[in-house]
């Protein structure tokens, strides 16, 4: 592509939101950012993934008992805290966004690259039940555990999300473009954004 875009992608646990970032990138022909992200910030840091991956999209607790019960480690990766975490994310997305065109999944993305021109940023859901068959599927949990997990991941990425950004997870208003994928499907929701940035005027036709 000549032309430079990035497409953030917020989405509901079990939604399909990558597997429609991933039908994007393919139909775009540019890179698509997900776990690869934590990667990203772990070698410009020179912090280990394993830090980053246990704060990824949500906030990690923290008991000053953990110290005196012998679950606390001192090292200088003890001592990054979650603000830490995700200033140094935030500036791997940010270098990632200056190289070129990206899909970036999730992580506040939409937030942290609010003051770039090419970006489109797309929220995704799905009804709870078509978002708990893709659950089980995907993972042989039955319909409750798919259900409680859904819960759970979706709590953590609006509190991370709101306590970043001060914003609203999954509010209309955040974004250029909401979708329910369970109506088209992942191919046609990825078609259907294509065709948005096209009249929007991010993409050329």
């Amino acid at each position: 592509m000549e032309k430079k875009i990035i497409i953030n992608v917020g989405r509901q646990f079990g939604s399909g939101g990558k597997e429609v970032a991933i039908g994007l990138g393919k139909r775009l022909g540019i890179p698509v950012y997900d776990n690869e992200l934590i990667s990203k910030a772990a070698q410009d840091s020179g912090f280990s993934p394993e830090l980053f991956r246990k704060s990824d999209e949500k906030r990690r607790p923290f008991s000053i008992s953990s110290m005196f019960t012998g679950t606390f480690e001192p090292s200088a990766e003890s001592y990054v805290s979650d603000k830490g975490l995700f200033q140094l994310q935030s500036e791997a997305i940010r270098n990632i966004a200056e190289l070129g065109s990206a899909i970036i999944v999730g992580r506040c993305s939409d937030y942290i690259l609010r003051d770039m021109g090419c970006t489109l940023d797309v929220f995704l859901t799905a009804p709870e039940q078509v978002r708990i068959g893709r659950i089980v599927e995907r993972t042989g949990l039955s319909d409750e555990k798919a259900g409680a997990l859904i819960t759970s991941m979706d709590r953590n990425r609006s509190e991370y999300y709101n306590y970043y950004t001060f914003g609203n997870w999954g509010v209309a208003s955040n974004y250029d473009l909401c979708l329910d994928t369970s109506i088209l499907g992942i191919d046609g929701t990825a078609d259907f954004i294509i065709e948005f940035a096209r009249k929007a005027g991010l993409i050329e036709a």
